[in-house]
């Protein structure tokens, strides 16, 4: 049986409809996307929690195996006396910590292994010399280079570049973190919402 001209009308969208579909599709789109963002941002940091943990986890095993804190440069009879943070950079306690320097860690044991992320983006490696976060900065090592157990750490001190000020004093002998700001610096504490640390 043929469709009338009336019939036929009737079963096309009329341009209202289609307009109301496209603005509900907008309108789910729009709720979907802090969803999104917020379980990107979960992710990384999960990731920069496990990248602290295995740093902080390798640390300890060298100084199990070595009897000292590892240094923070690859030379012999380098022995800093006082705690200290610095870079984690390949060419310091990282590289001696995967067996690529060897004047520290004559038995070449690799304690870490980090893989090279220099073509990739939003992942955590090596890139440029140095292990970054997922949000590409740099990570932080500090160490009980004088064996008191304690540790003074100001992740974020730096309050013009974003940093909260805020110190704290923890009871361990190897401390990793990062001070990995959102892509907004201010002065508030805001800015700093991404730090990880291995002590938490």
């Amino acid at each position: 049986m043929n469709k009338s001209p009336r019939d036929q009308e009737k079963s096309a969208f009329t341009l209202i409809e289609l307009l109301v579909v496209i603005a509900i599709i907008g309108i789910l789109m729009s709720l979907l996307f802090p969803a999104v963002g917020a379980a990107i941002d979960a992710a990384k940091k999960a990731q920069a929690k496990n990248d602290v943990t295995q740093l902080a986890t390798a640390i300890t095993a060298y100084y199990t195996e070595y009897g000292k804190l590892p240094p923070d440069q690859d030379t012999v009879g380098y022995s800093p006396s006082s705690d200290k943070t610095f870079d984690a950079a390949s060419n310091g306690i990282v590289g001696i910590l995967m067996g690529t320097l060897t004047n520290n860690n004559p038995r070449q044991i690799v304690f870490l292994e980090v893989s090279d992320v220099s073509t990739k983006k939003g992942k955590s490696g090596l890139k440029g010399g140095n292990f970054i976060d997922p949000w590409g900065n740099i990570y932080q090592i500090i160490l009980d280079y004088d064996y008191n157990n304690s540790l003074d750490i100001t992740p974020g001190a730096d309050t013009s570049a974003g940093g909260t000020g805020a110190k704290e004093t923890v009871r361990k002998t190897v401390g990793v973190f990062n001070i990995s700001s959102s892509s907004t610096k201010s002065t508030d504490s805001n800015s700093y919402r991404h730090v990880v640390k291995s002590w938490n």
